[in-house]
Parts: structure tokens; C-alpha cells; sequence
């Protein structure tokens, strides 16, 4: 133990001297132009504290209310300018792009990959890009919707009965599904199991310390990575279609003839995997939620649903792809959902030169910070903006103040898949069951998505059902493990 101890203390102070070599030159900035205004906390660790003490929310919009739509504060390690407007987020993400680089923490990157396509510019990320692409039109995804209709409809059965389910916990299980669907189309039970089963202890490791210790979960995750490698490596001796995601991957080649390297197609592939699962499961158990609290809101959902459900003979016929195009309602209700819950709440972007704006330096090497939630709550933009109302979006936004998906060369390329997914997924759920939340309604959680409390403990059961299997509602205060 006082080993353990002494290898910390080393650790500490290693990355404490790091951290003062690299950051020298943080003092200069104000020598070259005007910083702006803020506070950067302690030495080292900023105002990291103060912001994981809270809500990130309340952290970020009391800065704004202090000191204006751009700011200066230091957390993880970093400095750091966050941007509040949609004209700033715009500045960054699209008209000056060029000027600041996607990063991610450097741990992080090492589970990802190197070569995915979130850290890159230029010629790479263009050509990753147009593949990802082409396997997420809309002309290749309509050709998903009778797959993602059984594979949504066959885990929602698996809720019947009343059980207490993990809502978060169990949309994460669809949208893999979905993901891997996407990626390599039909795949063997033993194949997928393999994938699941690594990429789980994947998922577990990224967002705790980053440490090597054996038996660490951050440890783990590194070795579970080198595991998906190889099962990705043996893969691709298999015959796959353009349409699926490994296929274009396998088949491209550049100008020169030369295919993508065994690393970046792994890395890409875990890449997407890791977009399509958490940020999606989050906003469908959001929708549950918003769905459960104004039950006005549900019923109409539901009339529109069923009446779609009555033309497919009451369910013994799929959704069609002209169908998940028209049900203007449930769409409204999915915007909205994601405007409340800004599953992307910020992202991160770093200077790759001293950038000025509005007459303010943003420092090279700096953090900058595009605060979409900051965005989505502004009541100059949208009125009463605590309040779920669908209704705000039977007229269009205002440019670059609605940002679900990212904006500019890096937002999310899966945006329809993943709006077609919750599509699919409203239909099952309200034209199928009905549902209580257990325990308390309220709290969010991060991890790092904003989730309801505990993933949203709930019960479901069949519409058939339902009416005479409700329990007593003291029956509801019940234990369960945290997501």
C-alpha cells in the first residue's frame, strides 16, 4: 500500500511539472492581446472542482450571466474559452474551422483510436468522412428501417411484465445493435457477442481515471481495445457490401491506389460504434421521460402512432420508410427532446494559432468550448426554454441556435439514422405500452451524456396488459444499482 501510495505522489507530481512546462507560455497572451474576462481558478487544477462540484449546467450559465457570452476559465487541465452565442459557435465550427482542431483528452483518443475521424482535418478527415457518409444517406438508411423495426421491436418485448428496467441501460443495448447493423450488416451470434463483450469493458474504462495499474478499469479498457483490434483484423477476410460501413472502409483507396491501413479501419470503426450508441440511448430515454411527464402530449402521440399502426394492420406489417417521413408530431417531439436534454452539451475545439474575436485573443493552444446548451436555453432564442413544448418548432429555428448534431465539418454524420431510430423506437414504445417511473422523476447524472437520475429506472407493460397489472403506487419506493 504505501507503494501504491508513493507511485501516486510521483504521478502527481510529474504531471504537476508537465503541466507547468506546457503552460509556460500561458503567461505571454496577455502581452499579445486582451483575454476574455473570466476567472482561471487554482494552479493546475482550474476550476475543474467547482464545476464537477454541481451541475456543469449551473457552472456554465452562471459565467455567462457573469461575464457576457465568451469567457475564460480552466478546467481538466486546460485553459479554456467558452463560447455562448450562436454567431461565436458558428465563428469556430464553420467560417473559421480551419483555424481550431478537434481534441479530445489524450486517454480518450487511445481508446477511440488515433486515426478515428473525430481528431483529424484536412485530406484524411474529408475522405473518412465521405465513407462514413455514404453508409448513413438517406438512401442507405431507408433500406434499415424493416432491421431497425425488429431489432427495436424484439428488445422492447423483453420489458413485459412489469420488471423494473434501466431505461438508459436498455436503449444503449438497442442502439449497439443498430450500430453494428450499420457497420457490418447480419453478423454471426458468437461474432457479436465477442464485439459486445469487449466494447462493454471499453465503454466502462473511458470515463474513469486514466491510469495503467493492472486490474484498473482504465487498464482493462486498453487491453479490451487491443482485443477489438484483432477481432476487427480477422474480420475483414470476410466478403463485405459497399453499403455496409466495413465495406466501404475495406474497398476504398485514394488517388494513389492506397487502401486504408488495418489501424484506421479498426479505429474508425470502434469510432462510429462509440457515436451511435450513448448519445443516442441518452436521447431516447429523455423522450421516455418527457413522454411519462405531460401525459396530454402522450396522447397525441399515440393517436398519431396508431393510426399509423392501423394501416400496417394493426402491426402485422413493417413501417415503411414514407411512414417514418410523416409523422410530423413525434418529430416536434424528438427536436424538442433534443433541445432540452443537449445531449452534446459543449465541444471541444483547440487553437491551432492565436485567433482574435471580437477583439478578444483566443491564445494557440487554448481550449475553445461552443456551449450548445447555453444556446438551446437562451430565451432570446427560444421562449420559456425550461418548458417542454414541441411546439416552438412548427417554425424554424434562428441559424446556428439549434445544434443537436454539431454544426460544420464535424457534426454528426449519423444525424438521420439516429432520428430515424427514435422515430422507430416512439412508435413500438407508445403504440405498445404504457409506463411508470420509479422512484424519483427528478436529478440528472453524467457519464459522460446527461442522463436521467439512475438511467431512469421504469416499468413497462403491454397495452393489453397494463390496465390490471399496475401495482400499488407504494410499491414503487424499491433499491436499485446506479446506471
Amino acid at each position: 500500500m504505501e507503494l501504491r501510495a508513493l507511485l501516486y505522489v510521483l504521478m502527481f507530481l510529474l504531471t504537476l511539472f508537465l503541466y507547468f512546462i506546457k503552460t509556460r507560455d500561458h503567461k505571454d497572451p496577455n502581452k499579445r492581446g486582451r483575454l476574455p474576462p473570466g476567472s482561471m481558478g487554482w494552479p493546475y487544477i482550474g476550476e475543474t472542482l467547482h464545476l464537477y462540484s454541481q451541475d456543469p449546467n449551473l457552472f456554465f450559465a452562471a459565467k455567462q450571466k457573469r461575464y457576457g457570452e465568451i469567457f475564460k476559465t480552466h478546467v481538466l487541465g486546460c485553459p479554456c474559452v467558452m463560447l455562448a452565442s450562436p454567431e461565436a459557435a458558428r465563428f469556430v465550427l464553420v467560417t473559421q474551422a480551419h483555424l481550431f482542431k478537434p481534441t479530445y483528452p489524450e486517454s480518450k483518443e487511445k481508446l477511440i483510436g488515433l486515426s478515428a475521424i473525430f481528431f483529424h482535418q484536412g485530406d484524411y478527415h474529408i475522405r473518412i468522412r465521405k465513407l462514413v457518409q455514404s453508409s448513413l444517406s438517406l438512401e442507405a438508411i431507408r433500406n434499415l428501417v424493416a432491421d431497425i423495426e425488429a431489432i427495436t421491436a424484439s428488445a422492447f418485448d423483453k420489458w413485459d411484465g412489469g420488471l423494473v428496467v434501466n431505461t438508459f441501460q436498455e436503449m444503449k443495448k438497442i442502439s449497439f445493435e443498430v450500430g453494428i447493423l450499420l457497420i457490418f450488416g447480419h453478423l454471426e451470434p458468437h461474432f457479436k457477442e465477442d464485439l459486445k463483450r469487449n466494447y462493454s469493458i471499453v465503454d466502462k474504462g473511458y470515463n474513469s481515471f486514466p491510469t495503467n495499474f493492472p486490474g484498473s478499469p482504465y487498464k482493462k479498457a486498453l487491453l479490451a481495445r487491443q482485443r477489438l483490434r484483432k477481432i476487427l483484423s480477422e474480420r475483414k477476410e470476410k466478403k463485405f457490401l459497399e453499403k455496409e460501413l466495413l465495406g466501404c472502409l475495406l474497398n476504398s483507396k485514394d488517388e494513389k491506389g492506397e487502401s486504408l491501413t488495418e489501424d484506421q479501419i479498426a479505429d474508425n470503426i470502434i469510432g462510429v460504434l462509440f457515436a451511435a450508441q450513448d448519445t443516442t440511448a441518452s436521447a431516447l430515454t429523455w423522450i421516455v421521460k418527457y413522454l411519462h411527464d405531460n401525459p396530454k402530449l402522450l396522447e397525441a402521440v399515440k393517436a398519431e402512432q396508431k393510426a399509423i399502426r392501423k394501416v400496417n394492420g394493426e402491426g402485422n406489417r413493417p413501417l415503411s420508410w414514407s411512414q417514418t417521413r410523416n409523422m410530423p408530431l413525434t418529430s416536434k417531439v424528438i427536436l424538442e427532446s433534443l433541445r432540452m436534454a443537449s445531449i452534446i452539451s459543449f465541444t471541444f475545439r483547440e487553437a491551432v494559432a492565436d485567433v482574435e474575436y471580437k477583439g478578444y485573443l483566443i491564445p494557440k493552444g487554448w481550449k475553445v468550448m461552443p456551449l450548445f446548451r447555453n444556446i438551446h436555453h437562451n430565451p432570446a432564442f427560444f421562449n420559456d426554454p425550461k418548458k417542454f413544448d414541441p411546439s416552438r418548432f412548427e417554425v424554424a429555428p434562428k441559424p446556428n441556435t439549434f445544434m443537436p448534431f454539431g454544426s460544420g465539418v464535424h457534426s454528426c454524420p449519423g444525424n438521420e439514422l439516429a432520428k430515424l431510430e427514435m422515430l422507430i423506437a416512439v412508435h413500438h414504445l407508445v403504440t405498445n405500452f404504457r409506463w411508470e417511473v420509479v422512484g424519483s422523476e427528478n436529478g440528472i447524472q453524467y457519464g459522460p451524456f446527461p442522463v436521467p437520475l439512475h438511467g431512469l429506472p421504469a416499468r413497462f407493460w403491454k397495452e393489453s396488459t397494463s390496465s390490471n397489472a399496475l401495482p400499488p403506487h407504494d410499491d414503487l419506493t424499491i433499491s436499485y444499482p446506479l446506471a
